[in-house]
Parts: C-alpha cells; structure tokens; sequence
C-alpha cells in the first residue's frame, strides 16, 4: 500500500498482516460542497463521481475484494462480514476472514478500528455520540476472542475543542458511566459543553479491559484542506476508513 497524502496509516503496533488506512478529501473528482475524494453515496453527490471516486480508492490502497458498505443510522449494532447486503445495516464490521475489509464512513463521527494481536480477527466502527453513547465500541470489542488482547486506533473525528453540546448530552453520557464527567469541559456559549470523544471512547473500552488505544489526534473540523466535516460544513463529503487481514 501506498503511504501518500491522499490517505492516512495508522501509526499502532497492529501485526504486519493487518492493513489499515484513513481516506482524506485531497484527490478525487468531487466538485462543489464535496470537493475531493468524497466516499459517500448517501450525501447528495453525483452517482458517478463516488463510483470514480471509489475506484481511486482502490487504485491507491489495492484493498482485496469488494468493500461491503455499511447501511449507517447510529446504533450500536455489529455485523459479522462476509454477509448479505440487505443484513448490512450497522454501524461496525467484524471479520475473521483473511482478504474481507472492514470500512465505514465518516465525517466528524470518529472512526475506530480493532485487531487482536494474533491478527486473526479485525473490525471497525463509526461512532457517532449516539452509537458512542448507546455503546458500540463496546459491542465491537465483545466481537473478539479476549478484549483484552485488542489493539485499537482512533481515526480523525471531531476533535474535544469543537464538539460543543448540550447539558442533556452530556448527561446521556454520565447516566451511562458517571466517569464520563471528565471528559466534558464548559463551553464559551453558556449552558453549552465541549467534549472529548476519544477520552470517552478510550474510558469505555478500558471498562472492558483494552487499554492498547492508539490514535485521537486528529481533528476533522479545524483541518479543512485534508477532512471532510459535518459540523463544519453541513452538507459535505465522506472519509473511508478501512481494515482487513491480508493473506
């Protein structure tokens, strides 16, 4: 695979045969709002363009096989890949098949990827706070052998200076784990509170003993020239982030 600016690899002590990697908007053929290499079909771009757009993303990564798109809607529902396509409505992909690539798409939700050490077992998530908050990281981790013995990167997601929400926000999240307290900072905008997503994320998988998580540097919405950003932007592009085990 290609390390070049048009996408990003995970820096984590994952096994050689795992590959990985995180899309940006730089190349592709999208115009307008979704200037780049947006991934999404589901987002208003024209058809053709995401297939084009697709078809570049394969050429720079060489994945193996197909991409099983996920059906997103923010829960926290895990499939087991290969499946059919109606059966694809979920927010993460499980595999133990070698040459299946696991991917979601995002922009300003964070993305999350797995590996056991053996590298016999990957997946990935899209958490947005909803599925973060209903627990999905902790319904993909329940997934492997040992959760223990999981080594997880956290993509590019909005980062904990620009997720500014409501008090009842950051309430869902204490009532699921009073922890969670520390991860939220009061806003300028009074009544508003800004939180971190990666300490979130990190604090529940530590629940589930994963204490090997990398990653959670990146902020979509301050860096425009590279990420795609939903909260930013409104109506925009998707980023793809993509794992597999290679034969």
């Amino acid at each position: 695979m290609k390390n070049i600016n048009t996408l990003i690899i995970p820096e984590w002590p994952a096994p050689k045969n795992i590959k990985a990697c995180v899309s940006t908007r730089l190349g592709g053929v999208s115009e307008g709002v979704y200037q780049g290499l947006n991934l999404g079909a589901h987002v208003g771009d024209e058809p053709a363009t995401v297939e084009a757009n697709r078809a570049e993303l394969k050429r720079l990564t060489n994945y193996p096989n197909t991409i099983q798109w996920l059906n997103q809607v923010h829960s926290d529902i895990v499939i087991e890949l290969p499946t059919e396509v109606d059966k694809r409505t979920s927010d993460a992909s499980f595999t133990k098949q070698e040459d299946t690539v696991c991917a979601v798409l995002t922009a300003d939700c964070l993305p999350a990827i797995f590996t056991n050490k053996e590298g016999t077992q990957v997946a990935a998530a899209h958490a947005g706070w909803r599925g973060l908050c209903d627990g999905v990281l902790e319904s993909t981790l329940k997934q492997f052998d040992e959760p223990s013995d999981v080594l997880v990167w956290l993509g590019p997601a909005i980062g904990p200076d620009c997720f500014e929400v409501g008090a009842e926000v950051r309430q869902a999240f204490m009532d699921v784990d009073p922890e969670a307290e520390s991860a939220f900072k009061p806003s300028s905008n009074q009544g508003k509170w800004l939180g971190d997503l990666y300490l979130i994320a990190k604090q529940r998988m530590a629940k589930l003993g994963c204490q090997q998580v990398f990653g959670g540097d990146l902020c979509t919405v301050t860096d425009k020239e590279r990420f795609y950003s939903y909260r930013r932007d409104g109506v925009t592009g998707r980023m793809a982030t993509l794992i597999w085990i290679e034969k």
